[in-house]
Order: structure tokens, then C-alpha cells, then sequence
């Protein structure tokens, strides 16, 4: 059986922005009637690819190809005449139209008095029947609908064109499971009727359930293109991060034994800790001086967990305990009354303000603990500043250089420095170590172990697992934005073991694997 030619090609397409190469000699290929998803991690380049192929970015060299012939595109516009339409992860339709209105918006059917609506409905609805959707009336307001309707609403106006390729960025993160069954009998529906979708997605089981073909990038860089059937979970996560199986195995813990005393009251405790779309019910303990890492891929619910430790994010249900005491954390600004600290993981764009000085951004927290009318005296200032500067050797050493100057591992210490000074008990590190130099990742990987030593309660995420295993006395497994397994680290304890917990097929079998940890058994 002959493959049948692209729809879509690119050949070695390079997008450079200042001082980051976001796309490297990218290849990639679209076939006519499959699903092909787009993997890798944070920074892998996927939105880039995504930007390149729906005009918004023009790749800086390599080429596009459209059926075969080199297009450039220079716009959404461009894209959609050549046939590419795309569907975003938060739906960009009007609630005030009709189902109708929002499904022809631009196209309406046009007379000779302005639009025809009774045309346009008419049209709207042999649209939604492509989809399966026929029974929605066309009349009745987007509003009145469900998200995942809506979504599909967003499909039907996409293919009004009679696009041939779709791109759904991340579609199913805000829908159930039976949500997402409905969206995937409409994918397969438009996959049969010879139409190429582009599927991103962050779900190992929604990603092996409905695709054909799967590209892997990272590092803005291609790594590959297989047949899903040809690939399993654990070959994928590991092309993902970029170890092989072997390499993984090597990365065992240093911790040999877990010596906590798990007898005292925990630091931090949650039953059935949740946010509706976000991160399923979930139980979790953190004790003190200990170090809990949280391990999963981008989208796994790793970060939903800590902002809602945190505060940052306000849970719709569960019940939290602090050292015994039932509180709400329902704000940033109760976690650290709390003292409870969250280090985001964007550090660019929620963690420093560019234009604010070191010292401004160190004390930025303390102040807001301490609420704005109560302004901390300049000697407190001066000394907490001048603490956590040499304390982490924050270079260069001026307090009044615009944090914006410094380099990425400075900048993440100086973020350090300001969560520090407001005397957390429990401190939320989320991706502390990425994108900063060998050197600078050391001294905060030695900082955690520290600060741990001394009696502080660390939350460590990261997406290097070797790093969440080397320095975790408990690793929490997280998948599919719900906790699949938590063990206590130690000599079995690998990167490949957790892998294989996160590329487990089934719940019962992440338990299995989870169990036979917790034995000490080894493959």
C-alpha cells in the first residue's frame, strides 16, 4: 500500500528569536485522512510549529509546502486560503450570537438586501450535520451550551471553508471524559472524510486513543516521526526528555534510605484537594524538613497541585490542614500569613518585574506579607537584601541593577532570595532550575538540600525527573492532572521507574508498578 503525498510539508524551517532558536531544521508532514499529534515539552518548540504553519510567525528559512508547492504564509488569512484552519485551546466565539451566527461568522449567505439568514442557518446546519452535531438548533444562543459543545461549534466554523487541514491546539483541556469522547467521534468523523488534523495534547491516553502518526520536538529541534502503534509510552516520555531507557536506569537516587519521622503532625495535609478542570480530588502530605518531589510530563497537573497548595489557585474542594489546624488557603496572601511560599514557574513573566531593581524584587513578597501601609524599615531592607544576595552570590553584585540585566540563573536566585525573606515553612518551587546554567543549577539543587537539613518543608518540580530524584525523599506521580502513584525514594527508586508509573496504561497498573516499589522489588 503506496502512502499517500503530504498535505503539509515542512522541510528544515528555523524560526530565531533574540538569543533563542525556537524552531532548529524542523521537518514535519501532514497525510491526508490521519491524526497527528505533536509532542514535547515545555519549550520544545510545538507552539512555534503551530504559528509557522497558521501564518502568525514566518519561519526564517527552510520551507512550506501546500499539496506540494512551496506557499509562504503571511497570515492567518494566507493560511486559511490554503486550507489550514484552527482551533484553539480556549474558544474564540461570541456567547451573545446564536450557535448559527458563531458557526458562519464571515461567511454568512448573502442577497441582494445584506445577509440571508434563513440561508445562513441553512448553511450552518448542513455544517453542524458534517459533524454529527445536526440535532443543535442554530437558533438558540451559544451560551446556552456546554463548553464541549462550544468546542465543536468552534470545529464546525473552522470547516465552514472546507478546510483541509485542521489544528486543534490542546482542545480537550477543559472537558470530561465523555466530553472528549464526543470531540474524538467528531476527529475521526472529519479524519474519514479525508481532512488532516494536527493534534496537541499533553494526555499519554487521549494521544495513543486517537492518533496515527505522532512528531517529537525538543529543544525546538526534530526529533522524530513514528507510527503510534510502533511507539510505547516509555519510548515516547523518553524521546520527550531526551534520555534513553538506559540512561534513565542510571539515574538512581542518592537517597538510600528515608529516615523521616512520619509520626508527627504533618507541615501541610489535604484530603481530596481539587479544582473542577484542573486537578482531579487529591490526598497529599508534606512533613517537615522534608523534600516532596512532584514528577509528571507538561499538563500533568504537577503545577495545578502547587498553586492550589499555595493559594494561587482557589480549590473548589477538598480539606486543608496545617499542623493539625483546618485552614482555607484561598489567596496567595493567605498562603504566606500561612507561611507558605509558591515560586512560579515562569519566571519571565509571574515571578520577576523586569524593571524593578534586585532589592525591590527581593522584598516585593515580604511587603505584601507584611500589606503595603507597614513599609519595612530601609535597615531591615538593606540587610535582608544584602543577605540573600551573598548568600546565593548574585552577580552582578549592585541591589540597584534592573533585574531584567541579569542572567536567568541570577535572576532565579534573586526570586529565591524574595520567597526566603518572608520565612516560609513550606516552600513551592516550581521548575527552580530551567533554562539557567550548569553552575547556577547546582547551587540551587545544594540550596534545597540545605534548606530541607535545617527544618524546611520543600515541594521540588521539576521536568528533568533525575533531578526529582535525586533530591526527593518522596516522589508524588502525577498524570492526566490527577495523582497516579507517590513512593518513598530510595537505592530502586530510578528515573525509569517513574517513567514506567507515568506511562502506565491503566490505574491498576501504576498501582502495581507503585506497589512493587514500595516492596523493594527490582525488574
Amino acid at each position: 500500500m503506496t502512502e499517500s503525498l503530504p498535505i503539509v510539508e515542512v522541510r528544515g524551517a528555523s524560526i530565531t528569536f533574540p538569543g533563542v532558536k525556537a524552531l532548529d531544521e524542523v521537518n514535519f508532514r501532514l497525510l491526508p485522512g490521519e491524526v497527528h499529534t505533536l509532542m514535547g515539552e515545555n519549550g520544545a518548540g510545538k507552539s512555534t510549529l503551530i504559528k509557522a504553519l497558521t501564518g502568525v510567525y514566518q519561519i526564517d528559512s527552510g520551507s512550506i509546502l501546500i499539496f506540494g508547492e512551496e506557499r509562504r504564509l503571511t497570515g492567518t488569512a494566507s493560511a486559511q486560503a490554503a486550507g489550514i484552519s484552527t482551533v484553539y485551546q480556549e474558544v474564540n466565539l461570541c456567547t451573545n450570537l446564536t450557535i448559527g451566527e458563531n458557526v458562519m461568522l464571515g461567511h454568512e449567505v448573502r442577497g441582494p438586501f445584506g445577509i440571508n439568514w434563513r440561508a445562513t442557518h441553512a448553511r450552518a446546519k448542513e455544517g453542524l450535520t458534517r459533524m454529527g452535531l445536526g440535532h443543535l438548533d442554530t437558533r438558540a444562543p451559544l451560551s446556552s451550551i456546554s463548553i464541549a459543545l462550544q468546542q465543536l461549534v468552534a470545529i464546525s466554523r473552522a470547516m465552514v471553508t472546507d478546510s483541509k487541514v485542521l489544528i486543534l491546539d490542546e482542545p480537550t483541556s477543559s472537558l470530561d471524559a465523555a466530553e472528549v469522547e464526543v470531540l474524538f467521534t467528531v476527529m475521526r468523523r472529519l479524519r474519514d472524510q479525508g481532512v488532516a488534523i494536527l493534534f496537541v495534547s499533553h494526555f499519554l491516553d487521549q494521544v495513543y486513543a486517537i492518533s496515527d502518526r505522532i512528531t517529537v520536538l525538543r529543544n525546538g529541534g526534530f526529533v522524530g516521526e513514528y507510527l503510534t502503534r510502533d511507539l510505547d509510552r516509555t519510548q515516547l516520555i523518553s524521546k520527550m526528555i531526551g534520555k534513553d531507557i538506559e540512561a534513565l536506569r542510571a539515574l538512581g537516587s542518592n537517597r538510600q534510605v528515608d529516615a523521616r519521622d512520619r509520626s508527627e503532625t504533618p507541615v501541610y495535609a489535604a484530603e481530596g484537594l481539587g479544582r473542577a478542570g484542573a486537578l482531579a480530588p487529591t490526598d497529599i502530605e508534606i512533613h517537615k524538613g522534608e523534600v516532596v518531589g512532584f514528577a509528571g510530563l507538561l499538563g500533568s497537573g504537577r503545577t495545578e497541585l502547587a498553586r492550589l497548595i499555595a493559594g494561587a489557585d482557589r480549590a473548589d474542594s477538598g480539606t486543608v490542614r496545617l499542623k493539625g489546624k483546618k485552614v482555607n488557603v484561598n489567596s496567595p496572601v493567605t498562603g504566606l500569613s500561612n507561611h507558605i511560599a509558591y515560586s512560579t514557574e515562569s519566571r519571565r513573566d509571574d515571578g520577576i518585574i523586569g524593571d524593578l531593581s534586585i532589592r525591590e524584587n527581593i522584598m516585593l513578597a515580604l511587603q505584601a506579607k507584611r500589606g503595603w501601609l507597614r513599609r519595612i524599615p530601609a535597615k531591615e531592607v538593606d540587610q535582608l537584601v544584602a543577605t540573600y544576595m551573598e548568600r546565593f552570590s548574585v552577580r552582578p553584585n549592585d541591589p540597584n541593577r534592573p533585574i531584567r540585566l541579569l542572567s536567568g540563573g541570577n535572576q532565579q536566585k534573586v526570586l529565591l532570595g524574595r520567597w526566603l525573606a518572608t520565612d516560609p515553612e513550606l516552600l513551592l518551587l516550581d521548575e527552580p532550575t530551567r533554562g539557567i546554567d550548569v553552575g547556577a543549577k547546582a547551587d540551587i539543587q545544594e540550596t534545597v538540600a540545605e534548606l530541607a537539613e535545617a527544618g524546611m518543608s520543600v515541594v521540588f518540580i521539576s521536568s528533568e525527573l533525575e533531578e526529582v530524584v535525586r533530591l526527593s525523599e518522596r516522589i508524588v506521580i502525577m498524570k492526566d492532572h490527577e495523582k497516579v502513584g507517590e513512593i518513598v525514594n530510595g537505592p530502586d527508586v530510578t528515573a525509569e521507574r517513574v517513567v514506567s508509573i507515568i506511562a502506565a496504561e491503566s490505574e491498576e497498573e501504576a498501582e502495581a508498578q507503585t506497589a512493587a516499589l514500595a516492596e523493594g522489588e527490582t525488574h
